[in-house]
């Protein structure tokens, strides 16, 4: 089977991320396009193997960019095309009918209640977004929350299928070892109590509340992993809390690392870094930053995570739910602090998210759109019901 995966960009970020982790695990010939921004991701594809063609797009209404991708879909003889994020969404299922094949695939990564990839909905965007749907043959939601919300949209639910993201849950075990290395890295004592954040630096994830609740909590420091515009903002707000210097952005992180990252740089060493993980964001499409987390073995305090909400109650003891009020956040934080645990158990809902799962289930979905005909290996609409069962940890 050969499969064509196209993204809007290659940059660092959640989508893409998943979609390296995601290649290398199907058992079929991928090459991916990027139309724009062939970034870190884009130098990890090639050094996994896997041929990636930029488009050179100059802008959301550079039209001369579809026939370039019309022509690459017939030339590569692809069975399967698969999009990712919404301009490529928009452009490759179009490309794709033109190009003569009709086994599209669409994933939904960035589908919330109010933002669609972090940019506020309309009804333009919606109108757009459902004319390129029906070109298309199956739309993957990553988490039943983002289902529910293609279905309010208009979007046919048998043409949804849920498979929520997945990650390589052995890589983030805890390890002593590179918790030691990344502390030293970025100068932070043994003994410090380390509250961490993983995202796009953008007002939606609220992480200048992180800060200020922070501020509230004698010692501790604050390590975010991402960047983006609200940098300065960040920091400015980090001097005017006073915490200027316990804050520590370490900026965007590829994962996985390439092979010559220096120790303590990659996102499992980080995350041993912390003592706790917090996701302030009020909406969000399923959480990957929450699950990386709880892999391993933090306790994690979130706003809206789909991830967990799709388990069954109780199968998380280690996430609490938070308003993302500072003073809220500030009296979790000073508890923590007094009781973080001495061991990290990570809970058995994790392995729900295993990325060969996810892998299987999307290969599934690939024989279905190349033969409607034949039975599906999944239902249209998969939802956490349809998952193994989940025990609950002690």
């Amino acid at each position: 089977m050969k499969v064509l995966q196209i993204i809007t960009g290659l940059g660092i970020g959640g989508a893409e991320q998943q979609l390296r982790l995601l290649v290398g695990r199907l058992d079929a010939e991928t090459h991916v396009v990027t139309l724009t921004a062939p970034g870190a991701v884009a130098d990890g594809l090639r050094a996994d193997g896997i041929p990636v063609t930029h488009l050179g797009m100059r802008g959301n209404r550079d039209l001369a960019a579809l026939p370039r991708l019309v022509r690459i879909i017939r030339d590569g003889g692809y069975d399967v095309v698969h999009t990712h994020l919404y301009r490529a969404c928009l452009y490759g299922r179009i490309a794709a009918r033109l190009a003569g094949v009709r086994a599209v695939v669409a994933t939904e990564h960035s589908l919330g209640d109010d933002q669609i990839e972090g940019r506020p909905l309309s009804a333009g965007t919606r109108a757009l977004y459902l004319a390129g749907e029906r070109l298309g043959r199956r739309t993957v939601a990553v988490s039943a929350s983002v289902a529910r919300r293609l279905e309010d949209w208009g979007v046919p639910g048998d043409r949804i299928t849920t498979i929520p993201n997945g990650i390589d849950a052995a890589r983030f075990a805890y390890d002593p070892a590179a918790r030691f290395a990344a502390r030293q890295r970025l100068g932070i004592p043994a003994e410090a109590f380390v509250v961490g954040g993983v995202g796009r630096l953008a007002p939606g994830k609220r992480f200048d509340t992180v800060i200020r609740a922070v501020a509230a909590v004698p010692d501790a420091r604050l390590v975010l992993v991402g960047e983006g515009d609200e940098r300065a903002r960040l920091l400015d707000a980090a001097r005017r809390s006073g915490v200027a210097d316990r804050v520590l952005l370490t900026g965007a992180c590829v994962d996985p690392a390439p092979a010559d990252a220096p120790p303590g740089s990659d996102l499992p060493a980080l995350l041993a870094a912390m003592d706790v993980l917090v996701s302030n964001s009020p909406d969000e499409a399923f959480g990957l930053a929450v699950v990386e987390a709880l892999a391993a073995g933090l306790p994690v305090l979130y706003a809206a995570c789909p991830a967990i909400a799709d388990l069954p109650p109780g199968a998380v003891p280690g996430a609490y739910r938070i308003s993302g009020d500072t003073a809220e956040l500030a009296h979790h934080l000073r508890e923590l602090n007094l009781s973080c645990p001495a061991g990290r158990p990570v809970a058995e809902a994790v392995g729900r998210y295993d990325i060969a799962r996810t892998a299987r289930q999307l290969a599934a979905v690939y024989e279905d759109v190349l033969d409607p005909a034949r039975p599906a290996d999944l239902p249209h609409q998969s939802t956490p019901a349809d998952l193994p069962s989940v025990t609950p940890s002690k």
